[in-house]
């Protein structure tokens, strides 16, 4: 049971990074408002000087918003295939234990677009923590979170005989 937790732990994610990716490109409008005011720093403390770092650049956004996409389906594909490689080895001490580098790799990329993306880059270079409208840091930190939690979970080692 504590293999088969991990396994649908981290199909979870798999899940939940492909449904935010699914949501983004379905409804590409609705987020890319997001990208271009937090870029823009339009809604930021008035007068402050951080403004030079403000990309103004409806084409410039859409790249970082494709981007961001691209890295949040690559994150799901990355988990969806742990996952799998992880049920596939259930049985197998050796290769459940193998199939953990993919879910650590997985959280990596989850650990760029979350926390470097939303936390680092959007939070302080482009602060987006003095938006009260469009501040992703709480949403960001979550996702973190729960990324993180769920793989150091994964890599904790099973006792033998513990499937």
């Amino acid at each position: 049971m504590l293999r088969l937790s991990k396994v649908v732990m981290v199909a979870g994610l798999a899940a939940y990074a492909l449904l935010v990716t699914f949501g983004n490109i379905t409804d590409y409008g609705s987020n890319f408002v997001f990208i271009q005011h937090v870029m823009s720093m339009d809604t930021t403390f008035p007068g402050n000087h951080l403004m030079y770092r403000a990309i103004t650049s409806p084409m410039l956004h859409n790249i970082a918003y494709c981007a961001l996409i691209a890295g949040e389906a690559l994150t799901g594909i990355v988990l969806a295939v742990a996952a799998w490689r992880l049920w596939r080895g259930r049985a197998d001490p050796a290769r459940f234990a193998a199939a953990k580098g993919v879910v650590a790799f997985g959280a990596a990329l989850a650990f760029l677009i979350w926390f470097v993306g939303f936390l680092l880059i959007g939070g302080e270079w482009f602060a987006m923590w003095q938006s009260a409208t469009w501040n992703g840091q709480e949403f960001g930190f979550r996702f973190v979170a729960c990324f993180l939690l769920v793989t150091v979970f994964v890599m904790l080692p099973e006792e033998q005989g513990v499937r």
